[in-house]
């Protein structure tokens, strides 16, 4: 019994010595071309930073700036109704930029109203059911110098969307 409630923790060394012990009867220099991924993980790295941070920029000036509050409240009387609290509204405008911009926002949410309250609760789903599509095509489309993302943007923007009205129906029906 104890081995297999260990067994997760020797799952990645058994996978990386299947990998070598393969390379090696395959007679790959398996450490040649560990050093030749490794050097394009780093070509790749100082292909995205001038991306990624733009975008962490950006993020900073929309969040305190106080822009975010200030598109939320006008759709108070809009949201309301639907069962979409305002507070949530800055979480889901920042999702599609930032993990962790959404995340410190999800955790200022989670703490001010409680982990068991609707607001709580709705940030932990919406956070979870989101994605970082912004950062996304920057970073990965920068990097292979992709240009024209126009639909690309829209797919993920809507699918961003279908997860936040999605999270909200689903947290009124069960919570």
């Amino acid at each position: 019994m104890a081995l297999f409630s260990d067994l997760p923790s020797y799952l990645l060394p058994l996978l990386v010595a299947t990998v070598c012990l393969f390379a090696l009867r395959r007679r790959v220099d398996v450490f040649g071309s560990f050093l030749e991924g490794a050097e394009e993980g780093l070509k790749l790295l100082l292909a995205i930073t001038p991306y990624v941070v733009a975008i962490f920029v950006a993020i900073g000036l929309v969040r305190e700036s106080g822009a975010l509050e200030v598109v939320s409240l006008p759709l108070r009387p809009l949201l309301l109704p639907l069962g979409i609290p305002p507070e949530i509204i800055p979480l889901a405008l920042t999702r599609p930029l930032s993990g962790s911009g959404s995340l410190a926002l999800a955790a200022e949410l989670i703490a001010r109203w409680g982990p068991d309250s609707y607001i709580g609760r709705l940030a932990s789903v919406v956070q979870s059911s989101t994605d970082t599509t912004l950062y996304i095509l920057a970073v990965y489309f920068g990097a292979v110098g992709v240009t024209r993302i126009r639909h690309a943007l829209w797919a993920g923007l809507i699918a961003d969307l279908a997860g936040f009205l999605a999270s909200v129906a689903l947290v009124k029906a069960f919570f």
